[in-house]
């Protein structure tokens, strides 16, 4: 099925190991406007059960998630608006 979204932003943080990909990912959404989309390409297994607990904490809201290939993940966030 396909997006319905349009990427605003692609972070990669493949090889990056906690708290790093979190981090990042929440730094960078800071820094976007409310509606924004980041697209997140990550490989840290824990990563996928972290950033989605944060994004609620933030009030971000998590689009989609996709397995790329192996343990690489694509994940979709949409910018709550801190900026």
């Amino acid at each position: 099925m396909p997006n319905t979204f349009t990427v605003t932003k692609t972070l990669d943080v493949c090889g990056m190991i906690c708290p790093y990909p979190d981090m990042d990912t929440l730094a960078t959404l800071k820094k976007m406007a409310k509606g924004e989309v980041l697209e997140v390409i990550l490989d840290y297994p824990l990563s996928l059960e972290r950033i989605p607990r944060n994004l609620i904490k933030q009030g971000h809201k998590l689009l989609n998630v996709e397995r790329i290939d192996g343990p690489k993940h694509r994940m979709f966030i949409e910018a709550h608006g801190l900026k």
